[in-house]
């Protein structure tokens, strides 16, 4: 496949990426506009008293497929303290993402050899598979990158023979991800 062709997946969902943080960061200014300046105190407090239970939350979304943007996680650690406790936030973000796509691989290792997996797994992975089979591991670049749900590309990996190693390679990407986007939200409030 020409690499033209994938640049071009890469590109569309950088775009969509980049327009889902668009959307949230409107979203976050109408929120604290409307919502937060009201009653900053109880919003604040709220919050920001309970380190831990955010942490668990993200740490939950990122091993179940994502069920939340780390983006809104970036801007909750934003307000949290000075620029360098959000650098060590966004490290901390980036490694447990990394350790959950790490986990949902070997967890796609394991499914693999298990027989009922391979008849469900073909219908879990639907949307996913051609992609894959299209792009191979330029899908780990992209999914790495962008909003593509992280953690089950890499389990859909994991059910493939793709080499571990390799894998581990592309997935550092999502750590770049985190710091490009770290960086925009941390530009953006500047600015504001």
């Amino acid at each position: 496949m020409k690499l033209k062709v994938k640049f071009k997946f890469l590109f569309k969902n950088i775009l969509k990426g980049l327009l889902w943080m668009a959307i949230l960061a409107v979203l976050y200014l109408l929120a604290k506009e409307y919502i937060v300046s009201d009653n900053q105190e109880v919003w604040l407090e709220r919050f920001y008293s309970r380190p831990l239970l955010i942490y668990g939350i993200y740490i939950g979304s990122e091993v179940f497929f994502g069920l939340f943007p780390p983006e809104i996680f970036m801007l909750w650690a934003y307000f949290k303290g000075d620029t360098w406790h959000y650098v060590f936030n966004l490290l901390f973000f980036a490694g447990i993402s990394y350790g959950a796509g790490y986990l949902a691989f070997l967890v796609g290792r394991y499914l693999r050899r298990v027989v009922m997996f391979r008849f469900l797994g073909r219908k879990f992975f639907s949307r996913y598979w051609p992609l894959f089979r299209k792009y191979g591991s330029f899908l780990i670049l992209t999914a790495a990158l962008t909003p593509l749900p992280w953690s089950l590309i890499s389990m859909l990996v994991g059910t493939t023979e793709f080499p571990m190693k390799r894998y581990l390679n592309f997935a550092l990407f999502r750590i770049l991800r985190f710091g490009i986007y770290g960086y925009i939200i941390f530009q953006s409030h500047q600015f504001a």
